[in-house]
Parts: C-alpha cells; structure tokens; sequence
C-alpha cells in the first residue's frame, strides 16, 4: 500500500505544482520535478533520502527505489547527496500501528504529508448502512509562507481522490 500512497503524493503534486515549492527568503521556487523524500527510521533517528524525478518513475520504479534507499539508509551506506534536495516529503508511520499524527515539515521544503496506519471502522455506505470500512488518516504539515490552507486543502483533496481511484493515477 505504501508505494500506492507514494504514487499518490507524487500525481497530486503534480496536478497541484504549489505544494512543490520551498521559500527562499525573498521568494518562492517551484520545483518542475518531484524529487520524494521518504522518511526512513534509523538507529540514530530518522533520514530522509530521495527519489529524484520521482513523476517520471513507474510504480515498480518506486518501489524498488524505496526499499534500496531505505535498505542504504539503514545499513549507513546513503551518500550526502542521496539524502539532499528533495522537494516534498512522506512519512508513514501506518506500519507502526499510528493511527494519526502531525509529521514536521523538512526545510527548505514547504510541505510532509504524514501517513497513518489502514483500521478498520464502521462508515455509511451509499444505501446508508453501516458497514465494516478501511480508513486511513493523511496529514498535511505546511509552511504557509508557500502552501497556505487553501492550497494544502487542494492538494489533500486531489490525494484523496488518487487514493481513493487509483485507476485515475494511469491517466
């Protein structure tokens, strides 16, 4: 589920550009690629390497590249610039059993999305029944000298609806 997660992230950065931003001071910089940082723990704490033109990779490509940055990363074999210049990040805390939680932006960057675990829950079906469903709660933290609520509302919007309609991800 994680890689759909991250092909998510990444299609509604792309369909929504000002997330992929920093603040420079003076200005903003939008990025024209996604370069995903994925947070990995680590025995000393947490690293975040990144997966470069990460709008151009195929599931699989995403895949492959996050198990071997996270097998590098915590094997210590992760080169500076393998851990440096990435345009937004993901935290998934899910596998843990974390329900929910606010993740903290990685600067420069403007935004993380933070990722909790898949439950089960009772929710409304179309027929108005309760029924056994899966939710998953995704957060958004931001520096709203770039991504102002709005723009962040935008964006989860979109990722939701990538979430929810993969199939919308192949178009």
């Amino acid at each position: 589920m994680n890689d759909f997660v991250l092909r998510a992230v990444i299609a509604a950065a792309v369909r929504v550009p000002a997330v992929n931003a920093s603040f420079a001071g003076d200005a903003i910089i939008q990025y024209g690629s996604v370069n995903l940082s994925v947070a990995v723990a680590v025995e000393d704490g947490l690293v975040t390497p990144v997966i470069r033109d990460a709008q151009k990779k195929t599931l699989a490509d995403l895949s492959l590249a996050v198990k071997d940055l996270a097998t590098r990363a915590r094997n210590k074999k992760l080169k500076p610039d393998e851990y440096a210049g990435g345009t937004i990040t993901v935290s998934n805390l899910g596998a843990y059993g974390i329900e929910q939680f606010s993740a903290i932006i990685n600067p420069p960057q403007a935004m993380i999305v933070s990722v909790g675990a898949i439950v089960k829950k009772p929710v409304v079906n179309a027929q108005d029944e309760i029924v056994v469903g899966q939710r998953m709660s995704v957060g958004l933290s931001a520096d709203h000298r770039v991504v102002d609520g709005a723009v962040g509302a935008t964006y989860l919007a979109e990722l939701r609806k990538l979430i929810e309609n993969p199939t919308l991800m192949l178009l």
